[in-house]
């Protein structure tokens, strides 16, 4: 379901209603993170994650940084819960096996860039991990998991809408405080436009660990867009910025539809949006990650506009990176 509206307005009856909920929560966060010590592996880990609930582009971050340390040299996994799949077994995404209903979509996505691997049990991911030859582990959506040990923890988080209300589950947005999340990373990304960041900044202020800043960039295709009439749909965190992002390329959306974030793409949907696209005389399409999902029979039928972070500034991530090896 999408986010209510409330945990991104200032704090107003609802979630002083539910702040003692949040308060529960947090305490639950915290004290699952409390119990015992986090297990080591044979590699360095990095992990990124966020404080927020819900999608802040800890996908395209997980590319970008699988990207980064390849051109380091190194051979980065990625291990992930497999949110949305039915595997729980720790088992490595196989693109031509699986599907995103076995593994989740996101695991489908990053399996194109580097050796994935999802379950719930994520100590055990990273060891089948490095016995098949990794030497860093990514550690997609662990940061407020305590069984595996970080050497590196990002938190991501979407400069527009911050950290929402600045309230716990359900009362806002978040899975713990914000001071609390923030001592324990080692740097923070903020993503979006200058716009974004500067209100970011003027909302959250300066935070206690080293501050990176990122834009989500379209992948350039050959694609030409522009007055392209198309039928935009996302299931993903935040369907908006999707929206925004085909009408920046210069198409012209004559419809968007915001599905649920991870929302199946049943063949009755698709054939209820084929249908209206037919009638609008509109192209079908979607982010990457939606497309893991589709029918077989509608993959030819939908185009992707695909994204990529562009980082500011590397050096003091490259620092860290450089330090683990």
């Amino acid at each position: 379901m999408q986010p209510p509206e409330f945990w991104h307005r200032p704090a107003g009856l609802f979630s002083a209603l539910l702040t003692p909920f949040g308060a529960l929560y947090a305490f639950g966060t915290a004290w699952r993170l409390s119990r015992g010590t986090p297990s080591k592996i044979d590699v360095p880990v990095v992990c990124v994650g966020n404080i927020n609930a819900g999608g802040t582009g800890k996908t395209p971050t997980v590319i970008a940084l699988v990207q980064r340390l390849q051109s380091m040299g190194k051979t980065p996994h990625v291990v992930s819960r497999g949110y949305g799949g039915t595997l729980k077994v720790a088992t490595r995404v196989n693109e031509r096996h699986h599907k995103a209903e076995d593994v989740g979509d996101e695991p489908m996505l990053l399996a194109a860039f580097a050796p994935t691997w999802i379950g719930a049990d994520r100590f055990e991911g990273a060891k089948l991990a490095v016995a098949e030859g990794a030497d860093v582990i990514i550690l997609d959506d662990g940061f407020q998991n305590p069984k595996l040990h970080k050497d590196v923890s990002l938190v991501v988080v979407d400069a527009a809408r911050g950290f929402g209300n600045g309230k716990v589950l359900p009362a806002g947005p978040l899975r713990e405080p914000v001071e609390k999340g923030l001592k324990r990373a080692d740097m923070l990304l903020s993503i979006g436009p200058a716009k974004a960041q500067r209100h970011f900044a003027e909302t959250w202020g300066v935070p206690p660990c080293p501050h990176l800043k990122g834009r989500l960039q379209p992948l350039q295709t050959g694609m030409d867009w522009q007055g392209a009439r198309v039928l935009a749909f996302a299931g993903i965190g935040h369907p908006q910025k999707f929206f925004a992002t085909v009408k920046e390329l210069g198409a012209d959306v004559v419809k968007s539809e915001a599905l649920e974030d991870h929302q199946p793409l049943s063949t009755a949907l698709m054939t209820r949006l084929e249908s209206e696209a037919a009638v609008l005389g509109a192209q079908l399409v979607t982010t990457e990650k939606d497309a893991t999902r589709l029918p077989d029979d509608f993959r030819a039928k939908v185009l992707t506009v695909p994204v990529r972070l562009d980082i500011e500034d590397w050096s003091a991530l490259d620092a860290a990176l450089t330090k683990l090896f």
